[in-house]
């Protein structure tokens, strides 16, 4: 899919299958409301509107199942409003996987990376409906990790969130910074999504 937004596009977007939570779609907002204030978020909201897919930041609620599609649409409508690049995408990851200061706490020193690999693809699930997550392989003597994400394919600018959502995460649990690429992506010809977090 091209990195740009149309009526045809944000309809063939809306067609892939599965459903993700709100609360993803919630934080691309919020994102937008941090770095663009309130007029960033109308214009996103108005854009969705012209797209024929109108949604309120006010209206959407984090527990609810959307349409997987739905996320891909708002993404490629903020870069196209804001101009945002890979950079801002990952920013965007880092923003999303922020969590309330009692769970950082409990991650930081009661969480393994072995519990965070075993327990991967339950959590997914609970978030979305589409996509097979796998830690493939985890060494914390080596300090790596390698994570691989079947059937789920919507943007390429998702796999840069990715990127940064779960360099996020890892980062808790090991305290110190963490730098993620892409190692396989199916928008470049492979039959799946692959991560390398280094640290």
């Amino acid at each position: 899919m091209e990195e740009i937004i149309s009526k045809e596009i944000a309809k063939k977007l809306m067609e892939i299958k599965g459903e993700s939570r709100g609360m993803a779609i919630k934080d691309d907002f919020e994102y937008v409301l941090q770095e663009e204030g309130k007029e960033g978020v109308k214009k996103l909201e108005d854009e969705l509107a012209r797209l024929d897919y109108p949604i309120k930041y006010e209206d959407i609620k984090p527990m609810k199942f959307y349409p997987v599609g739905l996320e891909a649409v708002i993404m490629l409508a903020t870069k196209k409003l804001f101009n945002y690049d890979k950079e801002d995408f990952k920013k965007l990851g880092e923003f999303s996987a922020r969590l309330p200061l009692i769970i950082r706490i409990f991650m930081k020193y009661f969480i393994s990376l072995n519990t965070i690999a075993k327990e991967a693809p339950k959590m997914w699930r609970r978030y979305h409906t589409v996509g097979d997550p796998k830690v493939v392989e985890l060494s914390e003597e080596k300090r790596y990790a390698i994570l691989k994400v079947e059937n789920f394919n919507l943007v390429s600018i998702y796999c840069q969130m990715l990127i940064g959502y779960l360099s996020s995460l890892i980062q808790l649990v090991v305290k110190t910074p963490v730098i993620g690429k892409e190692t396989k992506c199916t928008f470049r010809g492979d039959e799946y999504h692959e991560f390398l977090f280094k640290w």
